[in-house]
C-alpha cells in the first residue's frame, strides 16, 4: 500500500515553525532549504502538503496558525511519536532545554543525539535530522522545536505547561 502523497511528514512540522520563527521577515523557499539542511525540492513538496492540510494559505507563505497550533497541541504526539532512548551524548531538548527546563525542574535530561553535544541524556530522535544544524544559530525555531519534543515525549504535566508556551508563542507571534 502506497502512502498518499499528501500526507504530513515530521519536516513539514519544522518548515512551519521555522517560518512562525521568522515572523514578519520575508523568506524564499531557497533560503528555508538552505536555514534547514533540507532540499528546495523538499520545502516545495512540504508546503503542498501543509496547503493540503490546511495549515498554510493558498500563497504557501502565511501559516494558519489557529490550526497548525491545534494540530501541534493533539496530534504531533501521535502522528510522530518518540520514546526516550539510551543515554548519549547530544543537545538538550523537551522540558530539559529551554524555555521549559526555566518551569519544569527535572533530573532526567533528554537530547538530540549529537556528537559535538556538550550534554548526556536520554536520546530523542528530532523530527527531521537536520534540526541540530539548523537551530545552532535560530534560538527560537530551538525553542518551539523543544517545546514540540516535550508534547511528543513528556509526561501530563510537562505536556500541558509546553502545550500553553507553544499556544502562547505561536498565536502571538
Amino acid at each position: 500500500m502506497q502512502q498518499s502523497k499528501n500526507n504530513l511528514k515530521p519536516q513539514d512540522v519544522v518548515i512551519l515553525l521555522k517560518i512562525i520563527a521568522l515572523g514578519e521577515k520575508s523568506w524564499f523557499h531557497h533560503t528555508i532549504a538552505q536555514e534547514l539542511g533540507i532540499s528546495q525540492s523538499e520545502v516545495s513538496q512540504s508546503l503542498n502538503r501543509s496547503k493540503y492540510a490546511g495549515l498554510i494559505d493558498d500563497a504557501r507563505k502565511k501559516v494558519n496558525k489557529l490550526a497548525f497550533t491545534e494540530f501541534l497541541l493533539h496530534g504531533v504526539a501521535y502522528a510522530f511519536p518518540q520514546q526516550p532512548g539510551a543515554i548519549v551524548r547530544g543537545v538538550l531538548t523537551a522540558h530539559s532545554a529551554e524555555p521549559l527546563n526555566q518551569i519544569i525542574n527535572s533530573s532526567e535530561k533528554y537530547v538530540w543525539p549529537y556528537a559535538k553535544g556538550n550534554e548526556r541524556g536520554q536520546a530523542i530522535e528530532p523530527l527531521y535530522s537536520t534540526v541540530v544544524e539548523a537551530t545552532s544559530n535560530d534560538k527560537e525555531l530551538y525553542e518551539l522545536l523543544t517545546m514540540v519534543d516535550a508534547i511528543r515525549v513528556g509526561r501530563i504535566r510537562e505536556k500541558e505547561i509546553a502545550k500553553k508556551e507553544l499556544e502562547k508563542r505561536i498565536l502571538n507571534a
